[in-house]
């Protein structure tokens, strides 16, 4: 797992080399006790295709898996899990809009418990603007 997240360290370099070295660390320091890996991704894989698929060519996506897979879904689980408890109301009867909001930020839409669409894609980079990040910009810009 390690090492894949160290691969991975060009989608995600504000996170992922951290996130290894934080692995390596817990192993020196506590060699015994179990770990277990959460990705930040995982709530976003109910995103239906139309949602995490770009406008491009199909092979992009079966070659290299190129698609959006949306970030900050701790954040997106915990909150549409509490909002559901603070109203009384089952994950089935929502629809909501979550916003993770920091140094990175993103925008959820939730259906029944499921994020259904996001505003970051493929790396942490896309989306809204951010204290740290620039969000979309229009690949154009560089013309004017």
């Amino acid at each position: 797992v390690v090492k894949r997240i160290e691969e991975l360290s060009d989608i995600a370099p504000l996170h992922n080399p951290p996130a290894a070295q934080d692995i390596r660390l817990a192993w020196e320091l506590f060699p015994r006790k179990p770990q277990v890996a959460v990705f930040d991704t995982a709530f976003h894989q109910t995103l239906p295709p139309h949602a995490f698929r770009y406008a491009i060519p199909p092979r992009f996506y079966s070659k290299y898996r190129i698609r959006r897979y949306g970030f900050h879904g701790t954040s997106n689980q915990y909150v549409t899990a509490e909002l559901a408890r603070r109203l009384d109301r089952p994950l089935s009867e929502l629809q909501l809009l979550t916003a993770h909001l920091g140094n990175g930020c993103s925008a959820t839409a939730v259906k029944q418990g499921r994020s259904v669409d996001t505003t970051m894609g493929l790396t942490p980079l896309e989306g809204v603007v951010m204290g740290t990040r620039s969000g979309d910009v229009d690949p154009s810009l560089h013309l004017l």
